[in-house]
């Protein structure tokens, strides 16, 4: 099972589960299933196929439906496929229930968010955030784990035992969540003072959907080597750098990436990340806008800051990587004059992307520095309202 890549390592090979249903359109599920194998390369599985399904609504006890985990189970010895991905979250019944079937490692998209963001965490803070997430999802699925394991050693004794070992495990994970809470109340107590010792600073948060750019827009200002990688969750701590933009110094904070579907126990747990942009008087929100659906991505982002009440802050929305972008893919019939790709600026501020939401629109491309003159201007005016309100004995400065 799995192939050796040419590090000596072994990469597991996955395949893919979505449903069509009247809540979740073809396309959607097709978009989110491309995204799902992204967060799978992101993870280290190679993804071999896709398998969906159009039902009314997920099956109770398999998610999907009879014939078609027949199917994926066919596919699966005969591929010889080590991992299957749901991309909704399956209850504990129903991952007891395909696993009993496939008889492979079995993961739904919250799992492998939780993996992923397991596998970035640097810093304390981080470590003790993804901890207790992963906690909280393991908490309800504990007896899928101990039916695995009866099945491993044929069941033999265990069911006694294994009822008590339940309940102990169960009581030690509830204690481990309490005192991870407790940690992170200790560590945002800390956070909150850091904040607050930072003064009266004009602070800037770069807010987006994972993998927009954030970073490099981040190491592009501030001259600093944040972490950038072309994966899904690159940052997941919140990184600040003291930028000066001609004679203003203000406080720029790259924070993690959005996604939708995220798992809510991440929301709860990374509540410090998103104190940064609940508290930062500007936002820069970045999209890629060489995406096909960077206006789902768009309304993804806004409804988080909507729920963390920061949504009516001064927003400069920035169009990231136009060095990507082509007319051509963004329309619906075929063009033949090469000319019509051709994304000069003036182009770009004819679209209706540059009147989006009645927020100041500005594209640039921070991988090849192009147009950061104009995003620097429209930063600088942003920071100086509130920088002249905040420090008007400093007017003779500007």
């Amino acid at each position: 099972m799995g192939n050796y890549h040419s590090t000596g390592k072994v990469e597991e090979t996955a395949i893919l589960i979505g449903l069509i249903t009247p809540d979740q359109k073809e396309e959607n599920v097709k978009e989110y299933l491309e995204e799902l194998a992204f967060l799978a390369e992101t993870s280290g599985a190679i993804t071999k196929k896709s398998f969906t399904q159009k039902v009314p609504h997920p099956n109770p006890a398999t998610f999907v439906g009879k014939g078609k985990l027949n199917e994926i189970d066919k596919y699966v010895k005969e591929h010889c496929i080590d991992i299957v991905i749901f991309d909704d979250e399956l209850s504990p019944t129903q991952l007891r229930n395909v696993e009993k079937v496939l008889e492979v490692k079995i993961l739904d998209r919250n799992h492998l968010i939780l993996d992923i963001f397991a596998s970035r965490a640097q810093t304390a803070a981080a470590k003790t955030q993804v901890e207790l997430a992963q906690y909280q999802y393991l908490l309800p699925r504990l007896t899928r784990m101990w039916t695995h394991l009866e099945r491993q050693k044929g069941g033999i004794g265990m069911r006694g035992p294994g009822e008590t070992q339940i309940e102990t495990d169960r009581r030690i994970i509830q204690q481990k969540i309490s005192l991870l809470k407790e940690k992170l109340k200790h560590i945002d107590k800390q956070k909150s003072v850091q904040r607050g010792n930072r003064g009266k600073m004009v602070r800037v948060a770069l807010v987006g959907y994972t993998n927009v750019g954030k970073s490099t827009t981040m190491n592009m200002l501030s001259k600093s080597a944040v972490f950038a990688e072309n994966k899904l969750f690159a940052t997941l701590d919140t990184t600040v750098r003291k930028v000066v933009v001609r004679n203003i110094p203000f406080l720029m904070s790259d924070t993690v990436g959005f996604i939708r579907k995220l798992p809510h126990q991440l929301v709860d747990s990374f509540k410090s990340t998103l104190d940064e942009v609940r508290e930062a008087d500007i936002l820069v929100h970045i999209l890629d806008i060489s995406h096909p659906t960077f206006e789902d991505q768009f309304n993804v982002v806004n409804n988080t800051l909507k729920d963390i009440e920061a949504l009516d802050k001064p927003t400069i929305v920035l169009f990231n990587k136009i060095d990507a972008y082509s007319f051509a893919d963004h329309l619906d019939y075929e063009i033949h004059d090469e000319t019509a790709n051709a994304t000069s600026m003036e182009e770009l501020k004819k679209t209706w992307m540059a009147k989006m939401n009645d927020k100041k629109c500005v594209f640039i491309s921070a991988t090849n520095k192009e147009n950061i003159e104009e995003f620097k201007d429209v930063l600088y005016d942003e920071v100086k309202k509130i920088h002249v309100a905040r420090f008007p004995y400093n007017e003779f400065l500007y």
